[in-house]
């Protein structure tokens, strides 16, 4: 039997900030595949590699956890909007970057679309509770009446949208499509879920969006 020296260091030796990612990591793949309800604080904690004295010493239960992961997923598409840094841009252009990048993230990053299914289920109830999600919010919607100002003033946006508004119709338009794309692609015999038909799609939500505001 190897003595002390030569065991393996116990996971909760890590470091906090890769104990959370790998406990992040973990719940999103439990949550995504069981849902909230059936998820396992022991299955998040056996896949982290983690014991479960430590998954709640930086979580405190399983209800904060869940909400640390939407958390977690918001902010991921946060910060790859910030990166657009549509104020650099000309108003139909960050339109456009928008709408492209939203829907990309959606392509790329399915369990943040299980996530919201799952979270609406419950009425939001663990989001109400969150301190963050407004505050990353606010820069966003103050970004895009930015855009919406400067392509008034220079007469190639229509007057008078709502950006908040604007956005729930950027994420609508690409949500139903990507969430729905199986039974679509049943009810209508039409594959829609290739590489090409991502794209095809992508490119008709810009025209939806941009011809809807252009003046």
């Amino acid at each position: 039997m190897p003595s002390t020296s030569q065991a393996a260091p116990p996971a909760a030796t890590r470091s906090p900030e890769r104990s959370r990612r790998s406990i992040l990591k973990a719940a999103t793949g439990e949550f995504v595949s069981h849902g909230f309800s059936g998820a396992s604080v022991n299955e998040i904690a056996s896949r982290a590699a983690i014991n479960k004295r430590m998954l709640y010493h930086y979580f405190g239960n399983k209800e904060e956890l869940f909400l640390a992961v939407l958390e977690a997923a918001y902010e991921r598409i946060r910060t790859g909007e910030r990166t657009l840094k549509l104020d650099h841009l000309q108003p139909m252009q960050a339109i456009e970057a928008l709408v492209r990048f939203s829907y990309d993230h959606f392509v790329k990053h399915p369990d943040f679309l299980a996530l919201l299914n799952i979270e609406n289920l419950y009425q939001a109830g663990h989001l109400k509770k969150s301190a963050k999600v407004q505050q990353m919010h606010s820069p966003l919607v103050g970004q895009i009446q930015d855009v919406l100002k400067r392509g008034q003033s220079e007469g190639v946006l229509r007057i008078g949208v709502d950006p908040v508004e604007l956005y729930i119709t950027i994420a609508s338009l690409s949500f139903f499509h990507l969430s729905n794309r199986y039974t679509l692609s049943v009810i209508f015999n039409r594959e829609l879920a290739t590489p090409e038909a991502l794209s095809l799609r992508r490119d008709h939500v810009v025209a939806v969006v941009t011809g809807f505001l252009r003046a």
